[in-house]
């Protein structure tokens, strides 16, 4: 039986597509059997079942050989895609250093320059928005756009110090590089900035640790060896000079551990200060832990606490807990010294203020400031603590000092109201970490007033 040259195609399921020659060749025999039959030249009883059985068979055949062809002549599978690299915008997006991408068309034009690009990190820091502005409404560092326009006009690389804004003076390392024009012919650079907060701040740390502690430190360690010279000469056998003088040893001793103490808890405060802490305190507990441990230290002063505290869970602020019981037993502690004996310290706590309402005056007569005012949002609330003594007091010259490191108010430099000096500095370091503030109020004659506040904790009751 004659077949013709198989030519088939597959459909989009894979099935196989019979052409019309195919049909042709296979119904050619069935219909020639058929046409003698008719014919009168073959027997019809015969040759209808003849037809059929041809046609069943080529049909089977053609099919089979259809399939083979189909087979042989199939697509080679498509290779496997090469790894491509992700999008550079991506790469950008994702770097932890704030970087930026500053177009700028005419150099005298010193309002022009405006960022087509920021990362995340730059948004972040800048609070901007994704879709560019101008360079100036949100980095305002004369030497950070001079150096950008260096790279966009002058074609060079420059690298300036730039310190940004707020109570936490984060320092960093500017980088500008040119990247040519643009199609639209507009000049381009690209703005990179590097942290260096922790570098610079341990070296600033290592220098006034040094300094302060040889400074410092030179006092004691010069009576000790004043002391211990007089007990090894003409008074190592009068009994009642040497218990006198190793007294005063043993004090001057621990004046100086409770300085080292005091400079290496600074020093550790200081080189985390910009980072804030994460845990939650309730403020108002920890306040009582504190006035547990220290009513020993009042009882032997005959000093009295009046605390006026919220309930559990009623100020419940951000922070880190160790240091806030430090600012706390600081505050506590200065307030006990100064107080008379027979005398009251008052310890008070108020949560859901706004920050106006946290640092707002509470004796309209007395000398006031701010020792630290911190960066705030609107809605943002805080809880606030204030503590109160009935000393002696202290002059309006003498506040904007209390924070500094090693100040003393005259008179207040020896005798049982001795300290280091760093108790109030390390209060304000602490409350710039917290990202809260701390004011003091004074009535000389009358007593002193310290206050703190802390941002409330996310979903806080006020």
């Amino acid at each position: 039986m004659p077949m013709a040259s198989p030519s088939s195609s597959a459909r989009s399921d894979g099935s196989i597509s019979t052409p019309l020659g195919v049909w042709g060749a296979v119904l050619a025999g069935p219909a020639a059997l058929l046409a003698l039959a008719a014919a009168g030249g073959a027997n019809t009883t015969a040759a209808v079942p003849l037809a059929l059985i041809s046609g069943v068979t080529g049909y089977v055949l053609a099919r089979r050989v259809l399939t083979r062809s189909v087979d042989s002549v199939a697509p080679a599978p498509a290779p496997a895609l090469v790894d491509q690299p992700p999008p550079f915008g991506l790469i950008l997006e994702t770097l932890p250093d704030p970087l930026m991408v500053i177009a700028a068309e005419e150099a005298d034009d010193l309002t022009g320059r405006r960022f087509v690009f920021a990362n995340a990190a730059a948004r972040d820091l800048f609070k901007l928005q994704p879709r560019g502005g101008l360079l100036v409404s949100a980095l305002r560092s004369p030497q950070v756009l001079e150096a950008v326009d260096e790279s966009l006009f002058g074609g060079v690389r420059r690298s300036v110090d730039y310190v940004g804004g707020g109570a936490q003076g984060r320092e960093w390392a500017a980088h500008c590089a040119p990247l040519g024009v643009d199609e639209r012919g507009s000049r381009l650079a690209l703005l990179i900035l590097s942290d260096e907060t922790d570098a610079r701040r341990s070296e600033r740390t290592r220098a006034d640790f040094l300094a302060n502690a040889s400074h410092e430190l030179r006092t004691p360690l010069a009576s000790l060896s004043g002391f211990i010279e007089t007990l090894r000469g003409h008074a190592k056998d009068d009994v009642g000079a040497r218990d006198k003088f190793l007294g005063i040893m043993q004090a001057q001793a621990e004046r100086m551990a409770r300085l080292i103490d005091d400079l290496m808890s600074l020093s550790r405060i200081e080189l985390n200060e910009h980072i804030a802490p994460l845990g939650q305190v309730d403020l108002a507990m920890a306040t009582i832990d504190v006035l547990d441990a220290l009513t020993p230290q009042a009882k032997d002063k005959a000093v009295t606490f009046d605390p006026v505290l919220p309930p559990r869970g009623a100020a419940v602020v951000e922070g880190d807990r160790d240091q806030i019981v430090q600012v706390i037993q600081n505050l506590v502690d200065n307030a006990i010294k100064y107080t008379p004996r027979d005398g009251v310290v008052r310890v008070e706590i108020f949560s859901g203020l706004t920050a106006d309402m946290a640092a707002a005056p509470r004796d309209p007569a007395a000398a006031r400031m701010s020792l630290l005012t911190p960066d705030h949002a609107v809605e943002e609330r805080y809880a606030s603590l204030w503590v109160s003594d009935r000393g002696p007091g202290l002059a309006r010259e003498h506040l904007p000092r209390l924070t500094e490191r090693f100040y003393r108010v005259e008179g207040q430099k020896s005798g049982e109201r001795s300290g280091t000096g760093l108790g109030l500095a390390i209060v304000k370091h602490i409350m710039n970490r917290h990202r809260g503030g701390m004011t003091v109020e004074s009535v000389q004659g009358e007593g002193a007033t310290f206050g703190v506040y802390f941002p409330m904790a996310r979903g806080a009751g006020d």
